[in-house]
């Protein structure tokens, strides 16, 4: 009888199946040759027909040759730190594309010679920010602050309220990440409490700036005060105000969060933020004030090793300059709107017999901002069982749960992926 591992079919004939040519070009050959070997061990352990050699190698194909996953977000946490954060626009996602080959980052096209990095995205920004004398970029908001407290207050002092000492997420804290540029932090107040007589008698001949930090992800109520910006800015030594999730302007939406404008109108000399939060765009730190002190900034040596990339700096300004970003589009999504889409989901998954009802939910902002603020929501409620099925299914959807229940909450999940997350489920469900 002939041995069945003789008919396993030679690693180059397998590689000339259309389908796996075409992913080669895509992901590489490396990665496509391995899942066909994988595929031939398989076939001559006798777990694989030696027909079903390619088709085998095709499903075990990696989905993208960067090794990240995109992701149905129906966590109803529209800025999910472990997804990413902002989701990026059209636009963004356009420019990114056409900034990934060569480009004139540091090119005057017209002259030939060297131009100041990324000028077109800081003169977006400083048109979005018109109360800034001018502005910088850096690769996140911790590290505009280190920027900040590294030219400004190395060596020095740098007086900050003990109810802003935060920790930032990740094990990371406020104290550790400024103490480790050589400043030294006078802590002033309470936890509860801090007042404008308390920063006041901190300051001396050797304070670098004051430091007003807004807690952005926690929210302490009761019995508490805090100085304002405004208050601080007429003590003499320049207020940097870190506002943390980037909100350029006022918005209704979000009445307690401390906006760039506003700050710097206040009299804060330098604002720090986030790119990646309620800006809605890639991760980078948002530097914006004093022209003397922004540019004190950008020719200090740390500024080379805090640079942004050009994909950044492109994707920056077409958020900047484009249609609304995914961010706002979700924080105002009108609950009728969300309600239907939802609602008709649930139908079709009713339909085929899967167990799902229609919930009363509340999604939140996320991301270290307006900790706050609850948006009225809704959610598609299913068995918690299905949670690890749905997030390793292609695509991925990830939800939450709660009492019990797989929510999954359609607000962050563009719409035109609803058909998608239904094809989901289904398959979870065994259904499809």
């Amino acid at each position: 009888m002939t041995d069945p591992r003789r008919r396993v079919p030679r690693t180059d004939v397998v590689l000339a199946d259309p389908r796996l040519a075409d992913a080669a070009a895509t992901i590489g050959r490396a990665a496509v040759k391995a899942a066909v070997v994988a595929a031939q061990e398989r076939a001559r352990a006798g777990q694989l027909a030696p027909e079903q050699v390619a088709d085998a190698a095709v499903a075990a194909l990696p989905d993208t040759v960067g090794g990240l996953r995109p992701v149905l977000n129906a966590t109803g946490v529209v800025l999910h730190t472990n997804l990413g954060r902002a989701a990026l626009s059209g636009a963004a996602r356009k420019a990114v594309v056409a900034a990934s080959g060569h480009t004139d980052v540091e090119l005057d096209l017209r002259t030939g010679r060297r131009a100041r990095r990324g000028r077109t995205a800081l003169a977006a920004l400083a048109d979005a920010v018109p109360d800034a004398a001018d502005v910088h970029v850096v690769n996140n908001g911790a590290a505009a602050l280190v920027l900040a407290a590294t030219a400004l207050s190395s060596g020095k002092e740098i007086v900050v309220s003990r109810g802003e000492m935060v920790e930032i997420g990740d094990g990371f804290r406020l104290p550790e990440l400024l103490q480790s540029t050589g400043a030294r932090l006078r802590e002033v107040g309470t936890t509860n409490r801090t007042s404008v007589d308390d920063y006041e008698k901190a300051i001396g001949p050797d304070t670098g700036f004051i430091l007003k930090v807004h807690p952005s992800n926690f929210v302490i109520s009761g019995f508490t005060s805090a100085a304002s910006v405004g208050d601080l800015a007429t003590l003499g030594p320049p207020v940097v105000a870190d506002i943390g999730s980037g909100l350029l302007r006022p918005d209704p939406l979000l009445p307690g969060e401390p906006d760039a404008a506003t700050s710097l109108r206040q009299g804060a000399a330098l604002v720090t933020a986030s790119g990646d939060k309620l800006l809605g765009g890639p991760q980078a730190g948002l530097l914006l004030g004093d022209a003397t002190l922004v540019e004190r900034l950008r020719r200090h040596p740390l500024a080379r090793a805090l640079r942004v990339d050009k994909l950044t700096l492109a994707a920056l300004q077409a958020t900047l300059t484009g249609p609304e970003t995914p961010t706002w589009q979700a924080l105002r999504m009108d609950e009728p709107t969300l309600r239907s889409r939802t609602q008709a989901a649930a139908d079709r998954l009713a339909e085929h017999g899967v167990p799902v009802t229609l919930v009363e939910t509340q999604a939140v902002v996320g991301g270290g901002g307006a900790p706050d603020v609850r948006l009225r929501s809704c959610s598609l409620s299913l068995p918690h069982t299905y949670g690890e099925s749905l997030r390793t299914t292609t695509p991925p959807v990830v939800g939450r749960v709660e009492h019990g229940q797989l929510l999954l909450d359609l607000r962050c999940v563009p719409p035109e992926s609803d058909d998608e997350l239904v094809a989901a489920v289904l398959r979870v469900a065994g259904r499809s």
